[in-house]
């Protein structure tokens, strides 16, 4: 009996680790929900450390007792790791890096990291990849997608963060000649599949069982691809887009059963989509409803948290039926930002620095919490892990205690 009781415990403390983890873009499950229980109702930031960065708008991600950062100092992007309590480095590792942004914005890493099986992946802004051993931090494989799969870097370079799917490390890679999406073997770096030709997207693809199947859902230039994980075999293609050259599509699909939203900026709007064997099934659309220019949004009791309008003039935050896409409430211009979802809250970190926490609750917005974070500009996504907030700009990366 007391062995089993030590497995159990182990079993069960393991388990409440791994969902104080935050390993990859947009959290555990790829939704923007944080699972823990323990920050404050209204919470009051606390400073813990804060730090100089390079460039970058990849997110910070925490696993197995690591935080780790892409990010850009001179002509190296480099991926470092923290102890996530003090800030204090554990390990750094540097990749050359030749991104030049033809906009003369921000010339970091635009990708996520991603976490798994002991292994840090990461997609560098000229769209090199690589596999780290989270442990010290050596390299484990790369390949150079400009030499091998004729990567077009588009208007904002890589920007695809790695999704882990079984042995399958997924990456919109947007090459030619069949190298739109491409699989590689997550211990050796070796091509497993590819498909289509598109152009990449700006945004990062969602994983989901829908009617007992994976499908991976890659939200890229040209609209929607379902591609089976395993094989590459692709389900179907929904064309989304703006009619516009000079458009993204770059909010990650929002998974709920077999429905999958979509939402772009540029007059594209939203669009829910009931995913059967035949195909796509489209239930509504509308640009009125939510127009996500970057930040995706969060899902709770039936009803959509997010960002409507272009970053530059002003976006709305609201509230949408998922059904649908009825608005139930909206704060006109409140500025750009992203919105996370811990519980029944909202965790929303504007591009001004300020954290906002309000309810998640589709009858009205009712703030709890503010503060401001760091003076701005934020643009990268913040990660939650073990109570803690996790922020970045183009220079500081900062944590905060948000624990009751």
């Amino acid at each position: 009996m007391i062995p089993l009781a030590v497995l159990a415990f182990t079993v069960l403390t393991s388990l409440a680790l791994s969902a104080a983890d935050w390993p990859q873009f947009l959290g555990p499950n790829r939704d923007g929900v944080y699972t823990g229980t323990d920050i404050a109702t209204s919470p009051k930031p606390a400073l813990l450390w804060k730090k100089d960065v390079g460039q970058g708008f990849s997110a910070p991600v925490v696993a197995e007792g690591k935080l780790l950062l892409f990010h850009r100092d001179g002509n190296k992007e480099t991926v470092e790791a923290f102890d996530p309590a003090s800030g204090k480095r554990i390990w750094a590792t540097d990749s050359p890096a030749a991104y030049r942004d033809d906009f003369g914005f921000d010339e970091g890493p635009r990708a996520t990291p991603t976490v798994a099986g002991g292994r840090v992946y990461t997609h560098g802004a000229d769209g090199f990849i690589q596999a780290l051993d989270l442990l010290n931090g050596r390299q484990l494989w790369s390949v150079d997608t400009r030499q091998k799969f004729e990567f077009r870097k588009g208007f904002f370079g890589a920007v695809c963060s790695p999704l882990v799917e079984g042995n399958a490390v997924l990456i919109s890679v947007g090459g030619s000649n069949g190298a739109g999406l491409v699989a590689f073997h997550k211990d050796t770096g070796k091509q497993l599949w590819s498909a289509t030709s598109d152009e990449a997207g700006y945004g990062s693809p969602a994983i989901a069982t829908i009617a007992g199947a994976r499908h991976a859902l890659f939200f890229n230039r040209a609209g929607l691809t379902d591609v089976d994980p395993a094989s590459g075999k692709v389900r179907f293609q929904f064309p989304w887009r703006a009619r516009s050259h000079a458009t993204v599509n770059a909010a990650t699909p929002v998974v709920s059963g077999d429905l999958v939203f979509l939402s772009a900026s540029y007059g594209t709007g939203a669009v829910l989509l009931q995913i059967r064997p035949s195909g796509p099934k489209q239930v509504w659309s509308s640009d009125d409803a939510m127009s996500n220019h970057y930040a995706t949004t969060v899902l709770r009791d039936g009803y959509l948290y997010g960002f409507h309008g272009r970053q530059e003039e002003g976006p709305s935050l609201r509230s949408i039926e998922f059904k649908t896409g009825k608005v139930q409430w909206n704060l006109d211009r409140y500025g750009a930002g992203t919105v996370t979802l811990a519980g029944d809250r909202l965790i929303v970190v504007r591009e001004n620095g300020e954290l906002v926490v309000a309810e998640a609750n589709p009858k009205e917005f009712r703030s709890v919490a503010k503060a401001q974070l760091l003076p701005g500009t934020i643009r990268a996504y913040p990660a939650i892990a073990d109570g803690r907030l996790y922020v970045r700009d183009t220079k500081t990366l900062a944590a905060f205690d948000l624990r009751k």
